[in-house]
């Protein structure tokens, strides 16, 4: 196995070469994707794919080479973009940050089928998913394929010290003396269960262990990776003395279950590693609209051990692990004694005792880790939120929002920002239109904002119409990593609306005056689980504000005056 990275001379060929290139600003997610085909650790892969690589792998699973890879790795452009490439044309790709990282020789553009894709690949195309909802959503709709002629690796400003190339790890496990290796994939902070777990594993295999984190894109709703790396880094010290090894993976998660799993298992077979442990629903994404599950609880297992002779490293397979409280020890579920007493904590409980900054029983976590995740995520009444109203135009979103924020600076426990439609729409998208394509953009100027306010301990009152779902979906999980989101919807009735219309904006709707109006001819999406539903229609602007207040109180956001 190699990198893609070429020598530095040639590098700077590229560099120059890059200047006269159409080139394309990469994305977070795709700056993940890249780094790791550029360090190896997606070999055999030399590029984005082509799209027969990209079909066989769809439907099976494999290159067009026959070489196994479960995981479609593809770079999604703008048609624009893409319909400008032909065959053998070459684009440079670009850092966020601006730099050059690599020039990408075309071999396909084709346009994309996320719904044929999310099937075959996630085996749905309900977008409670969250890999469903990017492709959906949020990506290009465009691919390009190609292979790939690295400058240089995506910059990191932080733990450098825990990010290391396959090639790097390779030379550590050698220079150690490790040739037996157990890696273990984790997206959360570790409890003792987790490390009851790899302990275990590393046991059964007589091998050392690399605890290999996500730090790149997880699931809405993880703990970011700045907690949960300065968790992993206090675990250390319950494990044997130079028996572990800590490592960052800047992996883009798709949450595909069992195919997510034996694409873990190849990358760690990349790494170095010759164990991989696969617990109970490896990568899975939880529950879809329907209220079950998207795959079965060892269904990962089942599909790594189908394969692991073909990627030539071995599946440790580990069931749920549970507190005996008669042993005082942890052990597998299907191991416990008859009519032995287990211990549990549900996520949900033990995301409300930390919110509540109640007491955590000994037996489930590590004073440090507590510790660690009460400071990154301090009780709600300290931390900052975002009130997100939506509705449509006159529905009284402004009046309420105005009535909230006066009565939340009255408390005075949090700086309050309101971000009102049309103040926005003046100050901070005057050049846009009101195209779905600038709608979104605005809601996403918006988020931005509302993010940073929360970020910072403030409170975010924000007020445009919003019509979209799934850019609604987009500022929720943004802000949701910072802090709190209140989703407000204001479900006052269209021909009320209209009644208050004070500028006539819906009669020159209806009059063809004016086109794309929300409610006439372009659509409203109404919130299916807004926190707060208020009808204007009989409820003073006063009345509806209580009810926010009501609602931020019960859930811990503001104390009782």
């Amino acid at each position: 196995m190699s990198d893609l990275l070429v020598s530095p001379a040639k590098a700077a060929e590229l560099k120059s070469e890059a200047v006269r290139l159409p080139s394309l600003d990469l994305n977070y997610h795709q700056t993940w994707d890249l780094e790791l085909l550029l360090n190896g650790a997606f070999a055999p892969l030399q590029g984005f794919l082509g799209r027969a690589d990209y079909e066989s792998v769809c439907q099976r699973m494999r290159l067009a080479s026959g070489a196994l890879w479960p995981i479609p790795i593809v770079l999604d452009a703008p048609e624009a973009v893409a319909k400008g490439l032909s065959s053998g044309g070459r684009i440079a790709l670009r850092h966020p940050e601006g730099m050059v990282l690599a020039v990408l020789t075309v071999e396909d553009a084709w346009a994309a089928d996320p719904k044929a894709e999310a099937e075959a690949v996630l085996g749905t195309t309900d977008d409670k998913h969250p890999e469903v909802f990017r492709l959906l959503h949020r990506q290009n709709p465009w691919y390009v394929g190609g292979k790939l002629e690295g400058i240089e690796l995506p910059p990191h400003h932080t733990f450098k010290h825990l990010r290391y190339t396959p090639a790097e790890l390779k030379a550590l496990f050698e220079k150690l003396g490790w040739s037996r290796v157990v890696a273990f994939q984790t997206r959360n902070p570790l409890h003792r269960a987790h490390v009851e777990l790899t302990k275990r594993a590393a046991a059964e295999a007589q091998a050392n262990l690399l605890l290999h984190p996500v730090v790149g894109r997880t699931s809405p709703g993880d703990v970011d990776y700045f907690a949960r790396v300065r968790c992993y880094q206090a675990v250390l010290k319950h494990y044997p003395e130079q028996t572990t090894q800590l490592g960052l993976l800047p992996l883009a998660m798709r949450m595909a279950g069992p195919r997510e799993a034996l694409w873990h298992a190849l990358i760690r077979k990349n790494y170095g590693c010759t164990h991989f442990i696969v617990g109970r629903d490896h990568a899975g994404p939880g529950a879809g609209r329907d209220g079950k599950p998207f795959y079965g609880p060892y269904d990962a297992q089942e599909l790594v051990a189908k394969h692991q002779d073909d990627i030539g490293i071995r599946m440790l397979a580990f069931h749920e692990m549970v507190y005996v409280e008669d042993l005082a020890q942890y052990m597998p579920a299907t191991d416990v004694p008859e009519k032995a007493r287990v211990l549990s904590l549900s996520g949900t409980e033990f995301r409300r005792r930390l919110r509540e900054g109640l007491e955590m029983p000994s037996w489930f976590s590590y004073p440090e880790v507590i510790d660690e995740l009460r400071t990154s995520f301090p009780p709600r009444a300290h931390q900052g939120f975002t009130v997100f109203f939506t509705g449509l135009s006159g529905a009284g979103k402004s009046t309420v929002a105005n009535v909230l924020v006066a009565k939340l600076m009255e408390m005075g426990t949090r700086p309050v920002t309101l971000l009102d439609g049309d103040i926005v729409r003046k100050n901070l998208s005057s050049e846009l239109g009101f195209s779905r394509e600038h709608r979104d953009l605005n809601i996403r100027r918006i988020g931005f904002v509302a993010n940073e306010i929360t970020k910072n301990g403030g409170v975010a009152v924000c007020a445009p119409i919003a019509p979209y779902a799934s850019v609604r979906r987009e500022v929720r999980e943004l802000v949701g990593h910072s802090g709190g989101f209140v989703e407000v919807f204001v479900d006052t009735p269209i021909d009320v609306c209209e009644q208050r219309d004070r500028k006539g904006l819906y009669a020159k709707a209806r009059a063809g005056l004016i086109k794309g109006f929300t409610g006439i001819d372009d659509p409203y999406e109404a919130p299916e689980n807004a926190e707060v539903v208020v009808d204007t229609t009989e409820m003073a602007a006063d009345a509806a504000a209580l009810e926010i207040l009501l609602y931020l109180e019960k859930e811990g956001y503001i104390a009782r005056a």
